[in-house]
């Protein structure tokens, strides 16, 4: 195995690459799409934090127990057999090149905010996305090692802003934004649930640690220290810098506005500090993206080295790099994105991100599950996390679960022929 694709990754690379993954475009467009729900965003987020911790917590010790390249696909197999494995697999694919077309289209709302003729129309927008997905494919084509550095360097550069920006902006919120509690046309109980769906997306990425680890120093050590510290970092980060966008950005701006964050920080503090945090967003949704670009290759290489996806996702160039699976997400997320560019920026982003939330839910699911059956310890935590993770699959909606559907049994055929050949 060429050295670049062994032991890549330390601790600093790995938390890196749980905070960059979670702090990618969910924390600057949320906003909007959480606008219409206004105070009751905040009974969202409790959950959602509380939720996300327990499984950090979980996902820490599968790692311990089984710290195999493909995380939460070699937790489902090694509990549940081949089957169970494939889907979870398959599922755990889906969600990040879907998410990939997400983040993409977050990218081009961010740059939209300092240049915005290039989004002034819906095909310049994905245009726009398209540029940010391939330039973090060509970094994901350079090797393992060269992604750890860049997402390091992607990663501080839009922590730092944006903690600083969360832990001023917060203080200087309009509390009248938060009233009515639910603004919304939903019944209570079904609005919680539709921000707890809204918001798991700005928190998925906890358990990314634990793909690459192959490529991981000492990852029975390394991938916990970096999943339940990526976790809380990003966490508080992230809920403060949303919350704090809600109360001041005003509602009929917030739900139409492609680029909240920066809108805020232009009403507090000038133009110039607007085009800043469109620049920090678009930062980090290029962190956030290329991240998930790795995830979906890895994942994939890990089920095909145990013959249940083609031998096509395991395929190397002469660097070692998976580079024909690396360029299939690419191709996919870009039919992602021209299939949708007819709505709009915001419409566009909460569809994908709803139907990516559906298809992540399902390994978190199934690796609440795998502990459950075979840990020992930890037991309230997994159940924990195990109700949370259904409660937000519910929440996602009826269309996203059917897209999500339809997706995973349209893998079905791909095991059935793996299984033949075997």
């Amino acid at each position: 195995m060429p050295r670049e694709a062994h032991k890549a990754l330390g601790l600093w690379s790995a938390t890196a690459l749980v905070v960059g993954t979670i702090i990618g475009s969910g924390v600057f467009l949320l906003p909007a799409a959480l606008a219409p729900y206004g105070g009751i965003s905040l009974f969202g987020w409790a959950i959602t934090l509380t939720g996300a911790l327990a499984l950090a917590a979980t996902l820490a010790r599968l790692a311990i127990r089984w710290p195999q390249t493909g995380g939460p696909y070699a937790f489902a197999r090694n509990a549940f057999g081949d089957l169970p494995g494939f889907l979870v697999a398959w599922s755990y694919w889906i969600c990040n090149w879907t998410g990939c077309a997400a983040i993409s289209v977050a990218f081009a709302g961010s740059l939209g905010a300092i240049f915005p003729g290039l989004v002034a129309t819906p095909l310049r927008s994905a245009a726009c996305a398209l540029a940010a997905l391939w330039f973090c494919i060509g970094i994901n084509l350079a090797g393992m090692r060269e992604f750890g550095r860049v997402q390091i360097i992607l990663t501080v550069l839009k922590f730092l802003p944006l903690l600083l920006f969360g832990g001023i902006a917060i203080w200087l919120i309009d509390g009248s934004h938060y009233r009515p509690l639910n603004p919304s046309t939903e019944p209570l109980p079904q609005a919680i649930n539709a921000t707890v769906a809204l918001t798991v997306w700005s928190l998925l990425g906890l358990e990314t640690a634990t793909v690459p680890a192959g490529s991981i120093e000492r990852p029975e050590r390394t991938i916990p220290r970096a999943t339940v510290l990526g976790t809380l970092l990003a966490g508080i980060a992230t809920v403060l810098t949303v919350s704090a966008v809600i109360g001041i950005v005003p509602l009929a701006q917030l739900q139409v506005s492609t680029a909240p964050m920066a809108d805020a920080a232009r009403l507090l503090w000038g133009s110039r500090a607007g085009l800043g945090i469109a620049l920090v967003a678009a930062i980090s949704c290029l962190g956030a993206l290329n991240s998930s670009v790795m995830a979906a290759a890895q994942v994939a290489l890990a089920a095909a080295d145990d013959r249940l996806l083609p031998a096509f996702f395991a395929r190397k160039d002469t660097r070692g790099t998976l580079a024909p699976s690396i360029l299939l997400v690419g191709v996919l997320a870009t039919v992602l994105v021209y299939s949708n560019f007819s709505r709009s920026l915001v419409q566009m982003f909460t569809f994908v991100i709803l139907l990516s939330t559906a298809a992540t839910l399902l390994p978190y699911i199934a690796s609440c599950a795998a502990w459950l059956r075979r840990g020992q310890g930890g037991k309230p935590a997994a159940l924990l996390a195990l109700a949370f993770s259904l409660y937000a699959l519910i929440g996602t909606g009826t269309e996203a679960l059917l897209w999500g559907g339809v997706l995973l049994l349209a893998g079905l055929p791909v095991y059935a022929w793996m299984r033949c050949k075997a």
